[in-house]
């Protein structure tokens, strides 16, 4: 005779099943959220999503999306998924009017911007959950668009920085720019976006140095980075969570004012990155953690230009990410450059994908978050 099912007995317990869940993929998780009330409200906690996202980026490198900005409709081309270690890199097209992506990732949330479109400002997307909101216009975007409206085209275009106050939990999509050329009397000024006001607000007082406007903002533990435009070039931070700047070192570098195409930052395995392209060599200096408060560069590798020129041409490339410990991915500069690995220990170099359209690229880990979770 069959016994009877007693789920009383059988029913795991509620941190056995957290523990299970959390190391789901997101779009299982997604769809799991109907299984019951319970799993509902478990999966939409902040603490659940928290204790998701770390596992996820402990255990498994970080996704690569190549980023295509159109009006048709989200789509994602499974066909071009590729591996990159314990990483996947692959196409997802968004449907927005906005023309720039925000390379500062936090949280799987990615931040898309513009200057030329009046009815479009700044949009935070999750990738791996759709979710998104629209931000209103920032006052730099709106000097921009009468600008524009009056044919001035001259006026400089500032990168949208976005990052964390860690202690707060609280997202902050940022924009700093130069005063001069805009009418402002101020050295720089600075917009943060408040997301439990809706509303974009000044912070007083602004960066003390000239920000070099031809690169992104980089975000990493509680701040975002900047390379200053002045005589000898400087790495400045603005403190998410204090809203205040501060100069933390000098680039590794003194040539950088002179062409702004030869040097960027980036982050690399959780750590401040700079590059400094001098042809045929490429060097990436890593800014060492362990130093306390006097801040040192150690050169993390050379790339030799002259075994990537086949795919790039003569241009320095961009690095994008650390896999496996060894293993860097970088990419030429432009819309249409290819994605190369370079591996670090056998010194080799491997095209991995070439696109056949204007992309961008951003790093990200995939997460259930947005800026109004629980």
């Amino acid at each position: 005779m069959l016994k009877k099912y007693n789920s009383s007995v059988n029913t795991l317990p509620q941190d056995v099943v957290e523990l299970i869940l959390e190391r789901l993929p997101i779009k299982s998780l997604l769809r799991f959220r109907s299984v019951s009330k319970t799993w509902k409200l478990t999966i939409q906690t902040r603490r659940f999503q928290e204790r998701q996202l770390i596992h996820h980026s402990q255990s498994s490198g970080p996704d690569i999306l190549f980023v295509h900005l159109s009006d048709h409709g989200l789509n994602t081309d499974a066909r071009r998924r590729l591996v990159f270690g314990s990483s996947m890199v692959y196409n997802v097209c968004f449907p927005t009017l906005c023309t720039s992506v925000c390379p500062c990732i936090c949280d799987g949330l990615v931040c898309f911007y513009t200057y030329s479109v009046p009815s479009v400002n700044v949009v935070v997307v999750n990738p791996a959950t759709r979710w998104h909101q629209s931000l209103p216009l920032a006052r730099i975007q709106q000097l921009l668009f009468d600008r524009i409206t009056k044919r001035s085209f001259r006026s400089p275009r500032p990168n949208l920085g976005f990052g964390k106050d860690k202690l707060k939990g609280t997202y902050k999509p940022v924009f700093l720019y130069n005063s001069s050329g805009l009418g402002l009397d101020n050295v720089t000024t600075c917009e943060v976006f408040d997301f439990s006001t809706n509303a974009w607000r000044y912070v007083h007082p602004a960066a003390p140095y000239r920000i070099n406007v031809d690169h992104d903002p980089v975000y990493l533990d509680g701040s975002l980075y900047w390379f200053t435009k002045c005589e000898e070039t400087k790495v400045l931070s603005f403190d998410l969570h204090t809203e205040t700047f501060q100069v933390i070192c000098k680039a590794p570098f003194s040539h950088a004012h002179d062409d702004p195409h030869s040097f960027s930052m980036c982050i690399l395995d959780n750590c401040l990155c700079v590059s400094d392209s001098n042809w045929p060599t490429q060097d990436i200096w890593l800014l060492d953690p362990s130093g306390g408060n006097i801040k040192t560069w150690k050169r993390m590798c050379s790339i030799d230009l002259t075994k990537t020129r086949d795919w790039s041409g003569e241009s320095s490339l961009l690095a994008i990410a650390v896999s496996e410990k060894n293993k860097l991915l970088l990419r030429g500069r432009g819309w249409y450059q290819p994605l190369l690995i370079h591996d670090l220990r056998t010194k080799s170099y491997e095209l991995l994908f070439r696109p056949n359209k204007a992309l961008s690229s951003v790093c990200y880990f995939q997460s259930l978050f947005s800026p109004l979770s629980n």
